[in-house]
This record gives C-alpha cells, structure tokens and sequence, in this order.
C-alpha cells in the first residue's frame, strides 16, 4: 500500500509542545532524600514538533518544513527560534507569547541504561489553543500534532465532548491535509476522554504500546512480554474510533501497523548493544519522524516502519532527543550495521 499524495500540496506542519530538554546524565536514579552524581549535562530540543521537525531537517527531508505553537518572549524561546532558522523551519505560526515562559524539561538519565525521568514545566505550551492556525493559508500535506495531554488548551473539553485539538485537526481535514497526532505517556485516566474525540479527525495515529493500551482499555503488554493478540486488537480498536488510514503502534522490539482495510505489518527494531544506546529520550519522536517521512514521499509502509525504527536507533546514540540523527542514507545503514532483531511475528517473512 503506498501512500497517495494530496494533490498540489508539499510540506509537513507539526504543532504542539515547544520545549527546552536539561539533560543531566546521572549514576542512579535515587530515592527520595538520597543523592545521584550528574556525569554530564546536555541542552536539546523537546516535544513533538519541535523534535519531529529537527529530526526530519536533519534527516534531509525534501518538503517544506513548518512549525506552529507558542513559545515565551525569552532566552529559550529565542533559542528555539534561532533553532528553526538554522534548519530551514518555517515559523509563521510559532508565536512568542509575554503571558508565560518557554517551557522546559528537566531530564534525568541513568548511565548504562538510558532510562529517563522527566520534571516538566509546561509553560507557554498550555496557552496554545491553535486558533492563530489559518489551514488555508499552508500547502503542507500533513498537519502533526503532538503531544495530546500534554497541551492544556488543546485538551479541554466542551459541553458537547469535543477537545479544542478535535476541532484543530477536523479544520485541517477540512483544508485538505493529512492528520497525524501523538500522545504523551502520562499516568492518568483522561486517555479516553482527551484523545478519543481527536482520533474522529486524524488519517493517521502514531503511538506507543502504553499509549495505545490506556486509550482502549487492553492491556498490550503481560509479565514483561508484548502481547500480540492484545496490541492487534488495540490498533483495530483506536481505528474505529476514527482514525481514516493508519494506526501504527511502536514499542522497544519494534512496531505495528494496522490499515484501515484491515492489512497488517511489522516491523522489528535494530539490535543495538547496551554500550551504544546513550538515552532514550525522543526516540518515539525520531520513529515518527522517519514513518512520516516515508508517508509525504509515497514509500511503502513497510520501507516507512523500518526508516522509523532506524531513526529511532539514532536517536538513542545521543542524551538529548535530535543529537544523534543523521542524513538519511546514514540513518537507513544503521539496519546493516546492527542488523534486526528477530521477527515478531511466529511464521512472519524474515524483514
């Protein structure tokens, strides 16, 4: 199945979090009242758009690149906006707001094992509302928006049941571009009533197994195991919610895509070594990144799947979330270099 570009239309928009990562690479992860040591300490991009859009600068992607959110009048929200400059980001809809400061995220890497623990701070990120986003003024073909949960404005609901992002990407649609949203792995119960009505709205939903898991109540994965059955049924759950074109639900061992006429695909992550994999932070966002790459070009899904999980790979050679992507002849190697790990399927096609 290929992807049949919108006529006319070139580009991707991404919108949402705006965020200034604190990397603090550290020896364990203590408890409370006990002391780590911080062995280094990087600044990089964080959330959504602003990773996506990097990735895919960085990636050499051949379409216009477009951002939209809100920053604050301030150092990092200047930073962030020399940022898209430098990358050739176009910034029309990225304001600076007086009202509240860029936001930023304190993250916390354990050494050797890349597990992170995040201290957000939202910021100018839960004032966005999307209303300065005039779709008839863009010719991207995508609209991304990420992260649902994560954007206050965005995530209230109506009288009616309808989050402001339902009605963000329903305007999208309705302007001709292709929709797309992620979500933020937050423990809470607001999975069903936040994401569910924006799902209405979107082609496409790219998502983790934890994320899929609380927005349809099953549970993907059982004693440490990804539970196969469970994660198929989740993707065909989330499409009847809505969804027009694809679910593709990723995890550690690999991802999985479900179509909207029923065809499924998998495809296993790279086999990289312990010693090679610095952080773990943004590599959901560099798997989007490579899959909605291949998505604008027309590729197959299963060529878009494996570009995603070799992103993916690159982005845990580096602390921060962008530091370790690469053009994407280089990204593609890393397949060669590490190789795949085993199906994920019993019987499935050697990928």
């Amino acid at each position: 199945m290929k992807a049949s570009p919108t006529s006319k239309r070139c580009g991707l928009l991404a919108g949402g979090n705006w965020i200034i990562d604190q990397v603090k690479v550290i020896d364990t992860y203590p408890g409370q009242e006990q002391l780590a040591n911080i062995k280094s300490q990087h600044q990089g991009t964080g959330g959504s758009p602003y990773n996506v859009l990097v990735n895919l600068a960085k990636m050499g992607a051949p379409f216009p690149l477009h951002a939209a959110g809100l920053v604050g009048k301030d150092g990092l929200g200047a930073q962030i906006l020399a940022d898209c400059e430098k990358h050739k980001i176009e910034t029309r809809f990225l304001k600076a707001t007086a009202d509240a400061p860029t936001s930023y995220t304190d993250v916390m890497t354990v050494a050797g094992t890349g597990k992170r623990t995040f201290f957000h701070h939202r910021g100018a990120n839960a004032l966005w509302d999307g209303k300065e986003l005039d779709f008839t003024r863009t010719k991207a073909r995508f609209f991304h928006m990420g992260y649902l949960l994560l954007l206050d404005k965005m995530d209230t609901l109506n009288k009616e049941g309808v989050t402001q992002a339902a009605k963000v990407l329903a305007a999208a649609q309705a302007a001709g571009l292709r929709t797309c949203i992620d979500v933020v792995s937050e423990a809470s119960d607001r999975f069903k009533a936040v994401v569910t009505p924006a799902l209405k709205h979107c082609d496409y939903a790219i998502i983790n197994e934890y994320e899929a898991g609380m927005v349809t109540g099953f549970k993907i994965r059982k004693d440490g195991k990804l539970d196969t059955v469970s994660l198929r049924h989740a993707a065909g759950a989330i499409l009847q919610h809505g969804v027009k074109e694809l679910v593709i639900i990723h995890f550690p061992e690999g991802a999985f895509g479900r179509t909207r006429d029923g065809k499924d695909f998998w495809q296993p992550s790279l086999k990289m070594p312990d010693k090679a994999i610095a952080g773990t932070a943004g590599a959901g966002d560099a798997f989007a990144a490579g899959v909605l790459y291949g998505l604008h070009e027309g590729w197959e899904i299963q060529e878009s799947l494996l570009t995603g999980v070799c992103a993916a790979a690159a982005s845990l050679t580096d602390p921060t979330c962008t530091g370790g992507m690469k053009p994407l002849a280089a990204v593609q190697a890393l397949r060669k270099k590490y190789g795949l790990r085993p199906p994920l399927e019993p019987n499935e096609d050697d990928f």
